[in-house]
């Protein structure tokens, strides 16, 4: 994530400055002009196990169009002002794949510091006909048994889901984009 150069407030260049703060001691970018502190805080987003209960209980793994290679992950998006994280999952859920969210049950919250996130993860049971959004450039359904979970941040998720279904989870390494 590229860092700011400059104060949004005055355009002045921003600098790192260490300065003492309730945890103590903390380099942040700030303004010596305004004193503007880039706070950097990690931004949260949304995961979705989705199992279409209207496909035997099949998982919905889809590819963003934006990602290299051909791997498929969970159905992701930010969460936007003003809404939970459930609004916010079952909005992406309709955005991203035309499928209507029946329930919503959390699975746990994880560190996805790569990307500065904060990953939300819910298993959402959906139905209905998929009719993927231009972000997704492919989808497809697996039997929890089939599928394999990757080592980082929604990765986690999936193994935690599968293993809450009695199910141990396989696992790969994804190779070089």
């Amino acid at each position: 994530m590229p860092a700011y150069r400059f104060c949004p407030l005055c355009a002045s260049e921003l600098r790192w400055r260490t300065e003492l703060e309730d945890g103590g001691p903390k380099s942040r970018l700030r303004c010596s002009s305004c004193d503007f502190t880039h706070w950097n805080n990690p931004t949260p987003v949304l995961a979705a196990v989705v199992e279409c209960v209207d496909r035997e209980g099949q998982v919905l793994l889809a590819r963003n169009a934006a990602w290299p290679g051909r791997l498929f992950g969970l159905i992701t998006g930010f969460m936007e002002a003003g809404e939970s994280p459930e609004q916010g999952l079952r909005r992406e859920v309709m955005e991203e794949t035309a499928l209507q969210v029946e329930s919503l049950d959390l699975i746990g919250v994880y560190d996805f510091q790569p990307m500065n996130q904060v990953i939300i993860a819910y298993h959402v049971a959906a139905r209905g006909e998929i009719r993927l959004s231009p972000e997704l450039a492919e989808a497809k359904l697996l039997a929890p048994q089939k599928l394999k979970c990757w080592p980082a941040g929604t990765g986690q998720a999936l193994a935690q889901w599968l293993r809450s279904r009695g199910i141990e989870p396989q696992w790969f390494e994804p190779g070089p984009a």
